[in-house]
Protein backbone atom coordinates (compact mmCIF):
# COMPACT_ATOMS: atom_id res chain seq x y z
CA UNK A 1 0.00 0.00 0.00
CA UNK A 2 1.88 3.19 -1.26
CA UNK A 3 2.35 5.73 1.71
CA UNK A 4 1.14 9.37 0.91
CA UNK A 5 2.77 10.64 4.38
CA UNK A 6 4.33 14.06 3.99
CA UNK A 7 1.85 14.75 1.13
CA UNK A 8 -1.19 17.33 1.56
CA UNK A 9 -4.27 16.75 -0.55
CA UNK A 10 -6.76 20.12 -1.33
CA UNK A 11 -10.07 18.20 -1.69
CA UNK A 12 -13.07 20.86 -3.49
CA UNK A 13 -16.22 19.24 -2.90
CA UNK A 14 -18.73 20.60 -5.69
CA UNK A 15 -22.67 20.58 -5.54
CA UNK A 16 -23.74 17.24 -6.55
CA UNK A 17 -25.11 14.14 -4.78
CA UNK A 18 -21.86 12.42 -5.51
CA UNK A 19 -20.69 14.72 -2.67
CA UNK A 20 -21.30 11.91 -0.42
CA UNK A 21 -18.34 9.68 -1.47
CA UNK A 22 -16.23 12.48 -0.05
CA UNK A 23 -16.14 11.12 3.31
CA UNK A 24 -15.06 7.72 2.25
CA UNK A 25 -12.18 9.55 -0.31
CA UNK A 26 -11.28 11.71 3.01
CA UNK A 27 -10.45 8.38 4.93
CA UNK A 28 -9.03 6.26 2.39
CA UNK A 29 -6.47 9.41 1.87
CA UNK A 30 -5.64 9.87 5.80
CA UNK A 31 -5.23 6.30 5.73
CA UNK A 32 -2.04 6.43 3.74
CA UNK A 33 -0.94 9.46 5.57
CA UNK A 34 -2.02 12.24 3.34
CA UNK A 35 -3.15 15.79 4.81
CA UNK A 36 -6.08 16.38 3.62
CA UNK A 37 -7.24 20.35 3.46
CA UNK A 38 -11.35 20.90 2.44
CA UNK A 39 -13.09 23.43 0.11
CA UNK A 40 -16.51 23.12 0.38
CA UNK A 41 -19.07 24.86 -2.34
CA UNK A 42 -21.93 26.42 -0.94
CA UNK A 43 -24.28 23.83 -3.06
CA UNK A 44 -22.00 21.13 -1.66
CA UNK A 45 -23.18 22.05 1.47
CA UNK A 46 -26.74 21.15 0.85
CA UNK A 47 -25.45 17.54 0.51
CA UNK A 48 -22.54 17.24 3.39
CA UNK A 49 -21.37 19.50 6.34
CA UNK A 50 -17.82 20.85 7.08
CA UNK A 51 -18.36 19.16 10.69
CA UNK A 52 -18.18 15.60 8.99
CA UNK A 53 -15.49 16.58 6.66
CA UNK A 54 -13.95 18.30 9.36
CA UNK A 55 -14.15 15.09 11.57
CA UNK A 56 -12.75 12.77 8.94
CA UNK A 57 -9.79 15.36 8.35
CA UNK A 58 -8.69 16.53 11.84
CA UNK A 59 -8.30 20.04 9.37
CA UNK A 60 -10.67 22.81 9.30
CA UNK A 61 -12.81 22.82 6.70
CA UNK A 62 -13.25 26.34 4.39
CA UNK A 63 -16.01 27.46 2.71
CA UNK A 64 -16.25 31.13 2.24
CA UNK A 65 -14.02 33.27 0.45
CA UNK A 66 -14.89 36.71 2.22
CA UNK A 67 -14.26 34.77 5.81
CA UNK A 68 -11.89 37.12 7.67
CA UNK A 69 -10.89 34.49 10.37
CA UNK A 70 -10.09 32.04 7.59
CA UNK A 71 -8.37 34.58 5.17
CA UNK A 72 -6.27 35.25 8.16
CA UNK A 73 -5.67 31.51 9.36
CA UNK A 74 -5.04 30.49 5.48
CA UNK A 75 -5.29 32.70 2.76
CA UNK A 76 -7.24 32.14 -0.33
CA UNK A 77 -3.91 32.11 -2.14
CA UNK A 78 -1.58 30.49 0.77
CA UNK A 79 -4.66 27.45 0.34
CA UNK A 80 -4.29 26.78 -3.24
CA UNK A 81 -0.66 26.89 -2.99
CA UNK A 82 0.32 24.44 0.03
CA UNK A 83 -1.10 21.46 -1.39
CA UNK A 84 1.06 18.83 -3.40
CA UNK A 85 -2.01 18.04 -5.46
CA UNK A 86 -5.43 19.43 -5.59
CA UNK A 87 -8.63 17.31 -6.23
CA UNK A 88 -12.27 18.22 -6.83
CA UNK A 89 -14.39 15.57 -6.67
CA UNK A 90 -16.82 15.97 -7.60
CA UNK A 91 -16.48 18.77 -10.13
CA UNK A 92 -20.30 19.69 -11.29
CA UNK A 93 -20.53 20.32 -14.59
CA UNK A 94 -21.08 24.18 -13.19
CA UNK A 95 -17.42 23.91 -11.40
CA UNK A 96 -15.67 22.56 -14.43
CA UNK A 97 -17.30 25.41 -16.80
CA UNK A 98 -15.65 27.74 -13.94
CA UNK A 99 -12.50 26.00 -14.27
CA UNK A 100 -12.39 26.08 -18.08
CA UNK A 101 -13.13 29.92 -18.27
CA UNK A 102 -11.22 31.14 -15.26
CA UNK A 103 -14.00 32.37 -13.76
CA UNK A 104 -13.48 33.33 -9.35
CA UNK A 105 -16.78 34.25 -8.13
CA UNK A 106 -16.40 31.92 -5.03
CA UNK A 107 -13.58 30.49 -2.67
CA UNK A 108 -13.86 27.17 -4.35
CA UNK A 109 -13.33 28.68 -8.03
CA UNK A 110 -10.48 31.21 -6.74
CA UNK A 111 -8.32 29.39 -5.33
CA UNK A 112 -8.15 26.76 -8.36
CA UNK A 113 -7.31 30.07 -10.83
CA UNK A 114 -4.61 30.90 -8.15
CA UNK A 115 -2.92 27.36 -7.70
CA UNK A 116 0.10 27.00 -9.66
CA UNK A 117 -0.15 22.62 -8.41
CA UNK A 118 -1.55 19.97 -10.87
CA UNK A 119 -5.44 19.43 -10.86
CA UNK A 120 -7.28 16.29 -11.01
CA UNK A 121 -11.09 16.43 -11.69
CA UNK A 122 -13.75 13.30 -10.92
CA UNK A 123 -16.86 14.77 -13.03
CA UNK A 124 -19.97 13.71 -11.56
CA UNK A 125 -23.00 14.63 -13.30
CA UNK A 126 -26.05 13.76 -15.49
CA UNK A 127 -25.79 11.57 -18.00
CA UNK A 128 -27.08 14.41 -20.74
CA UNK A 129 -24.97 17.14 -19.18
CA UNK A 130 -21.96 14.95 -19.64
CA UNK A 131 -22.89 14.80 -23.15
CA UNK A 132 -23.75 17.95 -23.83
CA UNK A 133 -21.35 20.33 -26.53
CA UNK A 134 -20.73 22.64 -23.81
CA UNK A 135 -19.50 20.19 -21.47
CA UNK A 136 -17.26 18.41 -24.04
CA UNK A 137 -15.41 22.04 -25.16
CA UNK A 138 -15.16 22.38 -21.25
CA UNK A 139 -13.27 18.34 -20.78
CA UNK A 140 -11.02 19.08 -23.63
CA UNK A 141 -10.26 22.95 -22.38
CA UNK A 142 -9.09 21.51 -19.30
CA UNK A 143 -7.31 18.58 -20.85
CA UNK A 144 -5.62 21.32 -22.78
CA UNK A 145 -4.65 23.12 -19.43
CA UNK A 146 -2.92 19.76 -18.05
CA UNK A 147 -5.77 19.41 -15.79
CA UNK A 148 -6.39 15.11 -15.19
CA UNK A 149 -9.65 13.59 -15.36
CA UNK A 150 -10.51 10.39 -13.70
CA UNK A 151 -14.07 9.17 -14.62
CA UNK A 152 -16.75 9.47 -14.96
CA UNK A 153 -18.36 5.89 -14.82
CA UNK A 154 -21.37 4.19 -16.36
CA UNK A 155 -24.29 3.76 -13.90
CA UNK A 156 -28.00 4.30 -12.63
CA UNK A 157 -27.97 8.18 -11.91
CA UNK A 158 -30.21 9.67 -8.89
CA UNK A 159 -32.65 11.33 -11.23
CA UNK A 160 -33.08 7.06 -13.00
CA UNK A 161 -31.39 7.94 -16.15
CA UNK A 162 -28.54 5.42 -16.97
CA UNK A 163 -25.24 6.19 -18.58
CA UNK A 164 -21.81 7.55 -18.09
CA UNK A 165 -21.63 10.69 -15.54
CA UNK A 166 -21.53 8.90 -12.01
CA UNK A 167 -18.15 10.03 -10.13
CA UNK A 168 -15.19 7.06 -10.15
CA UNK A 169 -15.05 5.41 -6.83
CA UNK A 170 -12.93 6.67 -3.82
CA UNK A 171 -10.56 4.20 -4.61
CA UNK A 172 -10.54 4.96 -8.18
CA UNK A 173 -9.85 8.39 -7.48
CA UNK A 174 -7.26 7.46 -4.60
CA UNK A 175 -5.34 5.16 -7.41
CA UNK A 176 -5.29 8.81 -9.68
CA UNK A 177 -3.69 10.34 -6.62
CA UNK A 178 -0.97 8.00 -5.57
CA UNK A 179 0.00 7.67 -9.61
CA UNK A 180 -0.12 11.41 -9.26
CA UNK A 181 2.40 11.90 -6.36
CA UNK A 182 4.19 9.65 -7.52
CA UNK A 183 8.00 11.03 -7.59
CA UNK A 184 7.90 12.37 -11.57
CA UNK A 185 11.54 11.65 -13.59
CA UNK A 186 13.22 14.21 -14.67
CA UNK A 187 15.78 13.05 -17.26
CA UNK A 188 16.37 16.43 -18.88
CA UNK A 189 17.03 17.89 -15.06
CA UNK A 190 20.47 20.01 -15.65
CA UNK A 191 19.70 19.83 -19.91
CA UNK A 192 18.76 23.05 -21.64
CA UNK A 193 16.18 23.08 -24.14
CA UNK A 194 15.42 25.63 -26.74
CA UNK A 195 11.60 25.84 -28.73
CA UNK A 196 10.56 27.96 -31.05
CA UNK A 197 6.43 28.42 -31.83
CA UNK A 198 3.99 30.35 -33.41
CA UNK A 199 3.41 32.05 -36.56
CA UNK A 200 5.60 35.10 -37.25
CA UNK A 201 4.73 38.43 -38.78
CA UNK A 202 6.38 40.75 -41.35
CA UNK A 203 5.26 43.85 -41.49
CA UNK A 204 3.59 45.72 -44.65
CA UNK A 205 2.81 48.77 -43.05
CA UNK A 206 1.54 49.75 -39.86
CA UNK A 207 -1.04 47.83 -40.34
CA UNK A 208 -0.90 44.94 -42.81
CA UNK A 209 1.15 41.57 -41.83
CA UNK A 210 2.34 38.93 -43.92
CA UNK A 211 1.65 35.99 -41.49
CA UNK A 212 0.37 32.36 -41.35
CA UNK A 213 -2.82 30.18 -39.46
CA UNK A 214 -0.36 28.86 -36.56
CA UNK A 215 -1.70 28.89 -33.24
CA UNK A 216 1.12 27.87 -31.52
CA UNK A 217 -0.72 24.78 -29.31
CA UNK A 218 2.06 22.21 -30.81
CA UNK A 219 5.04 24.60 -30.07
CA UNK A 220 3.41 25.42 -26.83
CA UNK A 221 2.78 21.87 -25.83
CA UNK A 222 6.46 20.25 -26.54
CA UNK A 223 7.43 23.29 -23.89
CA UNK A 224 5.48 22.14 -21.03
CA UNK A 225 6.69 18.51 -21.48
CA UNK A 226 10.37 19.56 -21.65
CA UNK A 227 9.83 21.62 -18.16
CA UNK A 228 7.89 18.70 -17.09
CA UNK A 229 11.05 16.55 -17.49
CA UNK A 230 13.37 19.00 -15.49
CA UNK A 231 14.67 21.06 -18.24
CA UNK A 232 15.85 24.93 -18.47
CA UNK A 233 12.86 25.48 -21.24
CA UNK A 234 13.50 29.11 -23.04
CA UNK A 235 10.22 29.16 -25.68
CA UNK A 236 10.44 31.66 -28.33
CA UNK A 237 6.87 32.79 -29.74
CA UNK A 238 5.43 34.26 -32.12
CA UNK A 239 2.11 36.17 -31.03
CA UNK A 240 -0.59 33.90 -30.03
CA UNK A 241 -3.17 33.90 -26.86
CA UNK A 242 -2.21 30.81 -25.28
CA UNK A 243 -1.22 31.16 -21.58
CA UNK A 244 2.54 30.56 -20.57
CA UNK A 245 3.34 26.87 -19.32
CA UNK A 246 4.27 26.32 -15.80
CA UNK A 247 8.14 26.40 -15.51
CA UNK A 248 8.70 27.98 -19.20
CA UNK A 249 10.40 31.08 -20.51
CA UNK A 250 8.86 32.60 -22.82
CA UNK A 251 10.51 35.26 -25.10
CA UNK A 252 8.06 37.24 -27.61
CA UNK A 253 8.98 38.04 -31.53
CA UNK A 254 6.95 39.01 -33.83
CA UNK A 255 9.40 38.32 -37.05
CA UNK A 256 11.88 35.94 -38.67
CA UNK A 257 14.88 38.22 -38.18
CA UNK A 258 13.79 38.61 -34.16
CA UNK A 259 13.03 34.82 -33.34
CA UNK A 260 16.92 34.04 -35.14
CA UNK A 261 18.26 36.65 -33.25
CA UNK A 262 16.93 35.48 -29.84
CA UNK A 263 17.68 31.79 -31.26
CA UNK A 264 21.38 32.40 -31.53
CA UNK A 265 21.51 34.30 -28.52
CA UNK A 266 20.83 31.22 -26.57
CA UNK A 267 22.58 28.77 -28.06
CA UNK A 268 24.43 26.93 -26.84
CA UNK A 269 21.44 24.26 -25.55
CA UNK A 270 21.17 20.71 -25.41
CA UNK A 271 18.12 20.37 -27.75
CA UNK A 272 16.55 22.91 -30.19
CA UNK A 273 13.07 22.42 -31.92
CA UNK A 274 11.88 24.59 -34.15
CA UNK A 275 8.00 24.53 -34.36
CA UNK A 276 7.40 27.66 -35.36
CA UNK A 277 5.46 28.72 -38.95
CA UNK A 278 8.03 30.87 -40.00
CA UNK A 279 6.63 33.08 -42.86
CA UNK A 280 9.20 32.08 -46.08
CA UNK A 281 9.28 36.25 -47.16
CA UNK A 282 9.01 39.78 -45.96
CA UNK A 283 8.43 42.83 -47.47
CA UNK A 284 11.86 44.59 -48.72
CA UNK A 285 10.66 47.73 -47.55
CA UNK A 286 8.09 48.26 -45.15
CA UNK A 287 5.59 51.44 -45.86
CA UNK A 288 5.35 53.98 -43.01
CA UNK A 289 2.28 54.92 -43.87
CA UNK A 290 -1.07 52.81 -44.48
CA UNK A 291 -1.30 52.00 -47.88
CA UNK A 292 -4.30 53.53 -49.45
CA UNK A 293 -6.61 52.50 -52.48
CA UNK A 294 -5.58 54.77 -55.29
CA UNK A 295 -8.39 53.41 -57.68
CA UNK A 296 -5.63 51.83 -59.75
CA UNK A 297 -3.43 48.91 -59.66
CA UNK A 298 -2.80 47.38 -56.57
CA UNK A 299 0.74 48.10 -54.89
CA UNK A 300 3.91 46.34 -55.73
CA UNK A 301 4.92 44.62 -53.02
CA UNK A 302 8.64 43.01 -53.34
CA UNK A 303 9.45 40.22 -51.34
CA UNK A 304 12.85 38.75 -50.25
CA UNK A 305 13.40 35.41 -48.48
CA UNK A 306 13.66 35.54 -44.71
CA UNK A 307 16.29 33.44 -42.44
CA UNK A 308 16.11 30.11 -42.78
CA UNK A 309 16.10 29.46 -38.46
CA UNK A 310 16.23 25.79 -38.72
CA UNK A 311 19.63 25.90 -41.13
CA UNK A 312 21.10 28.32 -39.24
CA UNK A 313 20.76 26.52 -35.93
CA UNK A 314 21.83 23.30 -37.40
CA UNK A 315 24.89 24.74 -38.74
CA UNK A 316 26.35 26.78 -36.25
CA UNK A 317 29.72 26.71 -34.41
CA UNK A 318 27.18 26.65 -31.48
CA UNK A 319 24.76 23.70 -32.83
CA UNK A 320 22.81 22.19 -30.36
CA UNK A 321 23.57 18.39 -29.39
CA UNK A 322 20.13 17.65 -31.33
CA UNK A 323 17.95 19.80 -33.89
CA UNK A 324 14.40 19.14 -34.33
CA UNK A 325 12.44 20.38 -37.44
CA UNK A 326 8.78 20.48 -38.13
CA UNK A 327 7.44 20.10 -41.61
CA UNK A 328 3.80 21.53 -41.76
CA UNK A 329 2.92 20.45 -45.37
CA UNK A 330 -0.08 19.80 -47.58
CA UNK A 331 0.96 17.39 -49.68
CA UNK A 332 3.67 14.66 -50.10
CA UNK A 333 3.92 15.05 -46.52
CA UNK A 334 6.74 12.57 -45.48
CA UNK A 335 8.53 12.72 -49.06
CA UNK A 336 8.95 16.42 -48.51
CA UNK A 337 10.04 15.97 -45.02
CA UNK A 338 12.99 13.34 -46.10
CA UNK A 339 13.95 16.54 -48.30
CA UNK A 340 13.87 18.99 -45.69
CA UNK A 341 15.91 16.81 -43.36
CA UNK A 342 18.49 16.46 -45.89
CA UNK A 343 18.94 20.27 -47.02
CA UNK A 344 18.75 21.99 -43.72
CA UNK A 345 20.53 19.64 -41.44
CA UNK A 346 19.17 18.40 -38.50
CA UNK A 347 18.55 15.51 -36.59
CA UNK A 348 14.85 14.66 -36.63
CA UNK A 349 11.75 16.48 -38.51
CA UNK A 350 8.18 15.98 -37.07
CA UNK A 351 6.00 16.11 -40.52
CA UNK A 352 2.58 17.02 -40.48
CA UNK A 353 -0.60 17.90 -42.68
CA UNK A 354 -1.76 21.01 -42.29
CA UNK A 355 -3.99 21.20 -44.95
CA UNK A 356 -7.98 22.68 -44.22
CA UNK A 357 -9.54 19.31 -43.97
CA UNK A 358 -6.60 18.09 -41.28
CA UNK A 359 -7.45 20.75 -38.46
CA UNK A 360 -4.24 20.88 -37.44
CA UNK A 361 -3.74 24.73 -37.47
CA UNK A 362 -5.86 25.60 -34.73
CA UNK A 363 -6.67 22.30 -33.80
CA UNK A 364 -6.04 20.39 -30.44
CA UNK A 365 -4.67 16.68 -32.09
CA UNK A 366 -2.25 15.78 -34.71
CA UNK A 367 -1.23 13.16 -36.57
CA UNK A 368 2.73 13.22 -36.78
CA UNK A 369 5.21 11.27 -38.66
CA UNK A 370 8.79 11.11 -37.04
CA UNK A 371 11.59 11.05 -40.17
CA UNK A 372 15.53 10.48 -39.46
CA UNK A 373 18.07 8.97 -41.23
CA UNK A 374 16.47 5.69 -40.13
CA UNK A 375 13.20 6.15 -42.11
CA UNK A 376 9.76 7.22 -41.31
CA UNK A 377 7.62 6.47 -38.16
CA UNK A 378 4.41 6.73 -38.41
CA UNK A 379 2.74 8.45 -35.00
CA UNK A 380 -1.27 7.66 -34.45
CA UNK A 381 -3.96 10.14 -34.49
CA UNK A 382 -3.26 12.11 -30.47
CA UNK A 383 -4.01 15.25 -28.92
CA UNK A 384 -0.76 17.88 -29.14
CA UNK A 385 -0.25 17.15 -25.66
CA UNK A 386 -0.06 13.34 -26.12
CA UNK A 387 2.45 14.07 -29.27
CA UNK A 388 4.41 16.52 -27.06
CA UNK A 389 5.46 14.01 -24.25
CA UNK A 390 5.95 11.35 -26.16
CA UNK A 391 8.47 13.61 -28.73
CA UNK A 392 10.20 15.04 -25.53
CA UNK A 393 10.91 11.44 -24.05
CA UNK A 394 12.14 10.06 -27.46
CA UNK A 395 14.61 13.22 -27.52
CA UNK A 396 15.56 12.39 -24.07
CA UNK A 397 16.70 8.97 -24.39
CA UNK A 398 18.47 9.80 -27.71
CA UNK A 399 20.27 12.31 -24.96
CA UNK A 400 21.33 9.92 -22.58
CA UNK A 401 23.77 7.54 -24.93
CA UNK A 402 24.98 11.06 -26.63
CA UNK A 403 25.88 12.00 -22.95
CA UNK A 404 27.65 8.63 -22.05
CA UNK A 405 29.78 8.45 -24.96
CA UNK A 406 31.13 12.10 -24.29
CA UNK A 407 31.55 10.71 -20.37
Amino acid sequence: MTSLAGKSVLLIVGGGIAAYKAHELVRLLKTRGATVRIILTKAAEQFVTPLSLSSLSGEKVYTSLFSLTDEIEMGHIQLSRSADLVVVAPATADLMAKMAHGLADDLASTALLATDKRVLAAPAMNVRMWSHAATERNVESLKHDGVSIVGPNEGEMACGEFGPGRMAEPNQILTAIVEMLKPRAQPLAGKKVLITAGPTREPIDPVRFISNHSSGKQGYAIAKAAAGLGAETVLVSGPVSLPIPPGVQVMPVETAQEMLDICEGEIPVDIAIFTAAVADWRVVTESSEKLKKTGGAAPNLTLAENPDILATIARSAKRPRIVVGFAAETEHVTEHAVQKLEKKGCDLIVANDVSRTSGVFGGDRNTVHLVSVSGVEDWPNMSKDEVAQKLMERLAQMLVPQQKAVE
